[in-house]
Order: C-alpha cells, then structure tokens, then sequence
C-alpha cells in the first residue's frame, strides 16, 4: 500500500532476531561422510546379502512420461504366484512387495515374472547355520563356489538394471508394404464407419418411407 500526503512513516519491523531462525548447513561435508560411513557398516552388518531388494518394473504415470520404465515399490501378488514364490517368503529373499498394487496388463506381467525368474536363478541362499541344510538353501557345491571373491554382486539393481529404450528403437514406422491385407486406409475407414453410424437413423427412415411409397403404388 502507498503512502500518500504528509502522513506518519509505517514502523518497519526489522528487529526480530532473524539469526535465531535462520540455520545453517556447515556440516554438510560431516554428513557426507556420516552417511558414506553408514552405507559401508550396512553392507557390512547384511553382507554377503546385497544391500538393495529387487524392485519390479513399472511404467511411469501420465501420457507425457508413460514411455519410460522405471523401478517400482514392489511385485504384485499376482506376480509371486505366477513365478512360484510364497508372498512372505519372498521378502526374506531380497525381494521387494507391494500387495496394494494391481497388474493392468498381460505384458507387464509376463515381464515383472520373467524378471523374478532370472533373479530366482541367479539366486544362492546360503544356510543359516552350519550344518543345517534347508530345502529352499542352494547345494552345497553352488554355495562353495560363490564364496570366492568377485562372486558375489553386492547390488541387485547393477546385476539386473532397469533400461529404457531409446527412442529410436522404441518408436518406429510401419511402411504400406508390411501392412497386412485390408490394414490400408485406415482414416478412410474410420470416416466412414463414423458417417454410417452417424446416419443410420436416417437412411432407416428414408428406406421405411420409399417401402411405404411402393406399396401404395401396388394398391
């Protein structure tokens, strides 16, 4: 607002001990370290489990970003069953899920399965105690041999990463001679079955009245 004519100045509050309220971030390169520190106990404490779960692939939401693939909370229900793992026994394994989510395609589907069954392959559950073989462990010459050094990949995503296409292999264009047969004009035969739904109520009318015509004409 305006001041206007010989009137009292506004009182500016400016003496409201800003420096209390304001905080700064001087230790961000300690917490660069904290967090580095972290990670390296955490892989440690689960090692030689990876550090990360497996995550299904899932389309991003909106026309604009639904080209793009990306990782998701976790595999449905539908997707464990499909592959063969029991819902709680598949968190224990490394593997992420998401009961509340829902498979709106046969596609994605066939795909997140087919990623559970090339983890599930790559698996080596090790025993939990020595001595105690299970039916779900790896052999004993799987686990053996995965105990050497460089065997085993401490993240899952750098094993089995998430990849969008590139543009040009993901879109491309069908030329008029791959079409099948009786693919061609295909606006052409939208226009028309538009016109003729469009116009069916008519024609039926003019072909009543033109029937009715004849048949006065006969009597």
């Amino acid at each position: 607002m305006t001041i206007k004519h010989n009137q009292q100045i506004q009182h500016n509050h400016f003496r409201k001990d800003w420096q209390r309220r304001v905080r700064c971030h001087f230790d961000q390169p300690g917490r660069k370290l904290r967090r580095r520190n972290a990670r390296l106990s955490k892989a440690a404490s689960v090692a030689p489990r990876p550090v990360d779960k497996l995550r299904p692939i899932v389309r991003c939401p909106t026309i604009k970003y639904n080209r793009r693939v990306r990782a998701g909370r976790g595999f449905s229900l539908a997707e464990l069953k499909e592959a063969g793992i029991a819902k709680k026994y598949a968190p224990t394994i490394g593997i992420s899920v998401d009961p509340r989510r829902a498979n709106l395609s046969t596609e994605a589907l066939a795909l997140n399965v087919e990623r559970l069954k090339a983890y599930q392959a790559r698996l080596i559950i090790f025993p939990r105690r020595v001595g105690q073989h299970k039916k779900t462990d790896s052999s004993k010459e799987d686990v053996e041999a995965h105990k050497e050094e460089g065997k085993i990949s401490r993240k899952t995503h750098a094993v089995m990463p998430i990849v969008n296409e590139a543009r040009e292999k993901a879109v491309s264009e069908i030329k008029r001679s791959e079409m099948g047969e009786g693919e061609s004009g295909a606006y052409r035969k939208l226009r028309d079955a538009r016109s003729e739904a469009r116009l069916v109520g008519v024609r039926e009318k003019r072909a009543k009245a033109k029937a009715d015509e004849s048949a006065a004409a006969k009597k």
